[in-house]
């Protein structure tokens, strides 16, 4: 595959403009719209034309080019490299008109799917939808928090030059999030064109990993270290939970893995969900003489065998 200068195919030096870039793709347009151009590939180059504006038209797609571009020269062998694309997102281009044949596996392989030419050239259009993902605390969902994102987007200066910026939001995480729902911010998205709305931002909600927890829809499920007399004999304790401490009363004989259930107790909602402590029984080291002369006299004292059930 090729690499294409679409710089070239515009006349244009990689220094243009917005306004330069619209002025060039309106000129060629002229002079190579099939229904009144006389130039033999017309057709051909008006569909070279609409796919260069695609790419230079939008502010994202121009960044990337840029970024991708700066290595190679017009119809130099090309492959893009693996995740030469980090940081952006695309969809195809959306241009109204006749269809003209879809752009070429250059386009494709860059922005994921081809777009499609038009005849009268890009009207107005809302901007594209962006996707995030945003990492927070399960905390977080039971009491909602501010929370501030750092995005990094293509934008224009002035004279039209386009840079990637970064540049910062604050979020406020509602109460009640679940995991994989999406937060949006209207107007964060690409910018619309021709005077049309900007796109939104959505932000898909990722808990931390946390080894205590495991999240199930609204349910909670937490492990609860217990001690073996706490679980054998049975004690009201003491639970951290994310919502705060709270009093749970241990059943006497309780075995590894049993499952107390705090009803409401998950993430806030209409139905909140359940909060799941699993009991997990932690020994004691025998770390010290005396500690080794109980785990002694409990070996002679109790005849215990765990794997009589087994056939031992």
């Amino acid at each position: 595959m090729e690499f294409k200068d679409y710089y070239q195919v515009l006349s244009l030096e990689k220094s243009a403009s917005e306004d330069e870039i619209k002025k060039s793709y309106r000129k060629l347009a002229r002079k190579y719209h099939p229904d009144v151009s006389k130039e033999a590939d017309a057709e051909l180059r008006m569909k070279e034309v609409n796919e260069a504006y695609a790419v230079l038209g939008d502010l994202e797609k121009r960044a990337a080019y840029d970024q991708l571009g700066s290595r190679y020269r017009d119809g130099q062998e090309f492959q893009p490299p693996p995740n030469w694309d980090a940081g952006f997102e695309f969809s195809g281009a959306d241009f109204s008109g006749a269809d003209m044949g879809e752009y070429s596996d250059f386009f494709a392989n860059l922005f994921g799917q081809p777009g499609r030419g038009g005849r009268g050239g890009p009207r107005p259009r809302r901007g594209e939808d962006h996707h995030a993902k945003i990492v927070i605390d399960l905390r977080d969902a039971y009491q909602g928090a501010p929370r501030t994102i750092t995005l990094r987007g293509a934008r224009a200066d002035a004279q039209g030059r386009v840079s990637m910026r970064e540049h910062s939001l604050n979020v406020q995480i509602p109460k009640g999030v679940k995991a994989g729902q999406h937060i949006r911010l209207a107007g964060q998205g690409s910018p619309g064109i021709g005077g049309s709305a900007a796109g939104n931002l959505f932000l898909e909600v990722h808990f931390k990993e946390d080894p205590h927890y495991r999240v199930d829809g609204r349910d909670v499920y937490e492990t609860l270290p217990v001690t073996p007399w706490e679980a054998a004999l049975g004690a009201s304790i003491e639970a951290p939970t994310p919502s705060g401490k709270v009093q749970v009363k241990i059943p006497a004989n309780s075995q590894a893995g049993r499952k107390l259930r705090l009803k409401g107790r998950g993430i806030p909602g209409e139905p909140a969900g359940d909060l799941y402590l699993l009991l997990e029984i932690v020994l004691p080291p025998a770390d010290t003489e005396k500690a080794r002369q109980l785990y002694e006299m409990m070996a002679q004292e109790m005849a215990f065998n765990p794997r009589l059930a087994m056939g031992a």
